[in-house]
């Protein structure tokens, strides 16, 4: 493959998603809230209440069964910490994590999307397509321009965030307390097969999909797996840990790889052009 190739393709695609507000707007308000927003408010809010009404919400009947069922290392997280303290590392260090995967499974189908369907709808697919570019050049040029900002993005995302979580958090906690290991097992390992597989949900969304709108609205769909992890860490049912966020980044990426083998037989001249002429 012809790299030069390749960079250009996705230099392309980044300018042209920079022009729709539609593409990139989200990617700047959804980390503002979850990297600074929701963080100071899950601070402050504790500090807001007297300790007679803190104390009660750790009473609670569910939260004090999900307390007494914590795993060894999770439990030793909060020993011996007060109840202010308590809720900012069960909220911010732990159930707060798979959320973050939002980021970029949305930046990447975000961006992913407007590559495809976006290039249809501009009519601009069929000037690419006569290019010297081969259909893996092609492809792998449009991946890069959706998974790499997406990456880049969440990984600035985690910076901000522990940032807040040790300035604004290091007041009640009493100290640098963030990340937690778990953290970078998610952010260094999952975050990029969550980004390839934003990506390759779009290009399957894409096909089947005739304008940018709807295959938006379609790709949010893609983020039902990161909830589904944030009710099983609620409900009780698992906790993530260094381990269980590397096995979870194994999964994606085998799902990856099976997307991909479908993407490719996709992706090929003969359907993008037919794409283009019926756009």
């Amino acid at each position: 493959m012809n790299w030069r190739t390749i960079r250009a393709i996705a230099l392309k695609d980044w300018r042209e998603v920079r022009g729709n507000k539609m593409a990139w707007a989200p990617t700047l308000i959804v980390p503002l809230i979850f990297c600074v927003v929701l963080p100071l408010l899950i601070i402050v809010l504790p500090g807001t209440l007297s300790n007679g009404e803190a104390g009660d919400m750790m009473k609670d009947a569910d939260l004090e069964l999900f307390l007494a069922n914590l795993p060894p290392a999770m439990a030793a997280s909060i020993a011996g910490l007060n109840e202010s303290q308590t809720m900012i590392v069960l909220l911010l260090g732990y159930l707060f994590s798979p959320l973050f995967l939002i980021l970029p499974i949305m930046t990447s189908s975000v961006i992913g999307s407007d590559s495809f369907v976006g290039e249809k709808e501009r009519k601009t697919m069929e000037a690419l397509l006569y290019t010297p570019a081969t259909e893996r050049e092609l492809f792998t040029g449009k991946m890069l321009a959706a998974v790499i900002p997406a990456v880049l993005l969440t990984w600035a995302g985690f910076a901000v965030y522990t940032l807040v979580l040790n300035s604004a958090g290091g007041v009640v906690m009493g100290r640098v307390w963030f990340p937690l290991p778990h953290w970078w097992v998610m952010v260094l390992w999952v975050t990029p097969a969550v980004a390839v597989l934003g990506m390759m949900g779009a290009v399957v969304i894409s096909a089947r999909v005739k304008s940018f709108m709807e295959a938006y609205q379609n790709t949010g769909l893609l983020v039902l797996p990161v909830i589904m992890l944030v009710i099983g860490q609620v409900a009780g049912l698992l906790y993530l840990s260094v381990l269980v966020a590397f096995g979870i980044g194994l999964v994606v990426w085998l799902i990856d790889g099976i997307l991909l083998l479908f993407a490719l037989r996709i992706v090929t001249r003969a359907a993008l052009m037919g794409a283009d002429k019926g756009a």
